[in-house]
């Protein structure tokens, strides 16, 4: 794959995880896919990754993941996005649903393989969304 496939299957997974399309997202997922959520916390394979990730999103229902910079470069694609949700679904890091919306940014770095996503590590401020939940 070159650099602007690699950009359209970033992209294509999250508009395909703002859907909430849990199962087309994992076919995206190269089979030995591995998860890092922040920086030593490796989820591996498409089943852990898709359950953490709902486990979030569910207390999100109807949340938008705004792509706002994308950067390629080999096999790897660099995106910085804008997260917006009101909780309003499940208890999200032990808070009960609060109806706030909230506001925050992320830096995904993704590496590709054989023409699916073969890593992802996540980075973000979960300090940011708790104080965000409970002000």
């Amino acid at each position: 794959m070159n650099l602007t496939d690699n950009k359209k299957l970033v992209r294509n997974f999250y508009n395909l995880l703002e859907q909430e399309n849990y199962s087309a997202v994992a076919e995206l997922c190269h089979p030995e896919f591995v998860f890092y959520f922040q920086v030593d916390n490796p989820i591996l394979g498409a089943e852990g990754f898709v359950a953490s990730e709902k486990a979030n999103f569910d207390a999100f229902k109807g949340f938008t993941m705004q792509i706002h910079e994308m950067i390629a470069e080999n096999d790897k694609v660099a995106a910085y996005m804008i997260f917006e949700g009101s909780h309003t679904g499940k208890v999200l890091y032990g808070i009960e649903p609060t109806g706030k919306r909230i506001r925050f940014s992320l830096s995904m770095l993704l590496t590709i393989r054989d023409g699916k996503i073969y890593e992802k590590r996540a980075h973000f401020d979960v300090a940011d969304i708790k104080a965000q939940l409970i002000r």
